[in-house]
């Protein structure tokens, strides 16, 4: 397989529950298999996987055929739009704890055969769904309601402060399905079976994050709302990239974690840990930043040292001394000496 080949991880049982919502209906999922080039013996196989792209077609294929965004989960349809009306419901809240709240409360207007909550106990947020009712007759149809009601939750907070919510733990009220191992990819963190309520718990400093979409944004969102759901979200820009633009071009600004983390909207705590994320960390990018500014300055003009120092963000010349002979081995004076050509 080519390695820029798409990965199938999404079980068939979730094709198989989007079939039977076509059965509960009376319709045939034809169209719908084609579109996603999913041949009909391949529905047989237990074992077999689609990929997010064949998953997001059959999606809304089925969701446009059937006018019903819930795919046969609730006793009533939820007509095309009708998560649209949650998002839009929920993007003028200042927080993402108001915006999470208000999402919950109103999925239970539109289909109050489950109730969301989102709960907070010390540091750890929860968002679990109470069933109210059976949901799809049960079976396949129950375990893929509660796995995408809560990846769509997941996948609009995480698109709401452009931030990827790592999860503490996900659990579910069913025994390990066939198909438990998909689960590693369908939600980051570990994953429980046979609990009382389906959950999903993070870190809740990330409820505390200012919402960064604006209405424009939403509209643009919502043309391709699916992959949302589908895909874990992952950010526009790599915080370490941001990070580092930050240190280089606002040095009088990015002091402290604090100050970083206010220019980056995000909490000192969710900025530590994401950059640890993607493998770095504040001191390192900060030393990185520092030693190239010192660099350059060395190479490129006559400053004195002390001036280099203070350039590079150091608060005095014996500081920067130290640090400088950490990174290179040698002093600047030194480094300087050897890397200029002599006359």
């Amino acid at each position: 397989m080519p390695a820029h080949a798409p990965i199938a991880a999404t079980p068939m049982a979730f094709v198989q529950a989007i079939v039977a919502a076509y059965a509960r209906y009376g319709q045939h999922p034809t169209q719908a298999l084609a579109q996603a080039q999913i041949a009909p013996a391949q529905l047989r196989d237990q074992s077999a996987r689609i990929t997010a792209w064949q998953m997001e077609r059959i999606s809304e294929a089925a969701m446009r055929e059937l006018d019903d965004e819930a795919l046969g989960w609730f006793h009533r349809r939820l007509p095309w739009g009708s998560y649209g009306m949650l998002a839009r419901a929920s993007i003028s809240a200042p927080t993402l704890a108001l915006a999470v709240q208000r999402w919950c409360r109103h999925h239970g207007l539109i289909a109050d055969d489950i109730t969301l909550t989102l709960q907070t106990s010390g540091s750890t947020a929860s968002i679990t769904i109470a069933e109210n009712r059976e949901l799809g007759e049960g079976g396949a149809l129950r375990e893929f309601c509660l796995v995408s009601v809560l990846r769509n939750i997941l996948g609009l907070a995480c698109w709401l402060v452009d931030s990827r919510i790592p999860l503490l733990q996900a659990q579910f009220p069913f025994a390990p399905p066939p198909h438990a191992e998909a689960y590693q990819v369908l939600f980051s963190g570990p994953t429980r079976f046979d609990q009382t309520q389906a959950a999903i718990s993070f870190d809740a400093q990330y409820l505390q994050l200012p919402l960064r979409r604006d209405e424009k944004a939403l509209q643009q969102m919502l043309q391709h709302a699916l992959p949302l759901t589908v895909l874990q979200y992952r950010r526009d820009r790599l915080l370490v990239q941001r990070v580092r633009q930050l240190l280089a071009t606002q040095q009088q600004d990015t002091h402290g974690a604090e100050a970083l983390a206010a220019l980056l909207h995000l909490s000192p705590r969710t900025l530590h840990r994401q950059l640890k994320e993607e493998g770095a960390t504040l001191q390192a990018l900060k030393d990185e930043v520092r030693q190239s500014r010192a660099t350059e300055l060395l190479l490129r003009t006559r400053r004195p040292i002390k001036q280099v120092a203070e350039a590079a963000g150091f608060q005095n010349e014996k500081s920067f001394m130290r640090a400088f002979k950490g990174w290179t081995g040698q002093s600047p004076a030194e480094f300087r000496r050897q890397a200029t050509p002599q006359d």
